[in-house]
């Protein structure tokens, strides 16, 4: 489906399609409808019935979808929501690089540091007492 043969949609007309036989849902702002993929959804049918006719945009990202799931889903886009019922999407940024040890402001204390530092004082201490 080409982005001029997309259909239009509002957030209220969607909100009445819930059912085992029209389940519609909006994931960034596209609307999907999955009626023909209720049963074979590997989570079952109820999750999707669960958000069918909302935005299950955030309820999508929770649950990781892979890659090919995401593939798959191409093939059930029916539209895109209108203009005024469009949201910015939220997209989850994860840092995967290690913080650098120079920048580190975690204080003694309330690091591993002090329980191996307070278990060495206190093996010499009992060995000095008791040994």
């Amino acid at each position: 489906m080409t982005e001029s043969e997309l259909k239009l949609f509002t957030r209220k007309g969607l909100a009445e399609r819930n059912t085992k036989t029209d389940a519609v849902f909006v994931i960034e702002n596209v609307v999907y409808d999955v009626t023909k993929f209720l049963d074979d959804h590997p989570g079952g049918h109820e999750v999707l019935l669960n958000v069918a006719g909302k935005d299950a945009s955030e309820d999508f990202d929770d649950v990781g979808h892979s890659s090919d799931a995401k593939d798959m889903m191409k093939k059930y886009i029916i539209g895109e929501l209108v203009e005024e019922d469009k949201v910015p999407t939220k997209r989850k940024e994860y840092k995967w690089s290690e913080t650098d040890s120079t920048t580190n402001t975690e204080s003694f204390l309330s690091s591993w540091k002090f329980p191996v530092v307070l278990g060495l004082v206190m093996t010499v201490l009992y060995s000095y007492l008791f040994g």
